[in-house]
């Protein structure tokens, strides 16, 4: 089993159960990378059905069997885009009435020991919803929520784990998007600079 979406942007797994979360940010289809996997009821289906089975074993928590029909399509991918804002807007305070509240459940279950764990509860792609934000609240407590992060480059916007020791990253691959952007605002600032290089051209 694997992270199917993320695997193919080639970027570093968020821990946990944070992961899934990640995997439905990255079925967008961004760039060289391939297609969106919730463009249609099939692709949709594999790549839930896979990351589903990832999850539960991450997570130690049972999964059910979603079966998509296509009004789940379009409620996850109005998931996908509330995220995606989530993640956006993270830090601008401004921002946040634009989003959407959460009116998902969950149940809290204590295990054999004792420990009281988060679990997902609903049907279809609310049971989704559900499992989503219970990760989301999990990776806040832990502190690590502020490390998964958007791509800058707005062509690709794949979701990435950034392990820079001052959380700075900005790129999912300074290779690839990191340098074209660099090379981008380098030939601007040439133009800018009437092509010379030097002091611009009156």
């Amino acid at each position: 089993m694997s992270w199917m979406a993320s695997a193919r942007h080639g970027v570093r797994e968020a821990p946990a159960g944070l992961a899934l979360l990640q995997e439905l940010l990255n079925t967008r289809a961004p760039m060289a990378y391939g297609g969106d996997l919730l463009l249609s009821a099939d692709d949709a289906q594999r790549w839930l059905t896979e990351a589903l089975a990832t999850w539960s074993r991450v997570s130690g928590l049972p999964s059910p069997t979603l079966l998509i029909s296509s009004t789940d399509l379009r409620a996850m991918r109005r998931l996908r885009n509330t995220f995606e804002n989530v993640i956006l807007t993270a830090g601008k305070p401004e921002l946040n009435g634009a989003l959407p509240p959460a009116d998902v459940p969950v149940s809290l279950v204590p295990d054999s020991d004792g420990w009281v764990r988060m679990v997902p509860t609903g049907r279809g792609v609310r049971w989704l919803a559900s499992a989503l934000w219970a990760e989301a609240l999990l990776a806040q407590q832990a502190g690590v929520w502020p490390r998964l992060k958007l791509c800058h480059n707005a062509e690709c916007r794949a979701a990435f784990f950034d392990t820079s020791r001052n959380n700075s990253g900005v790129w999912h691959d300074v290779s690839t998007c990191g340098n074209t952007a660099n090379l981008r605002a380098f030939r601007e600032r040439k133009r800018l600079m009437g092509g010379s290089g030097g002091v611009p051209q009156l």
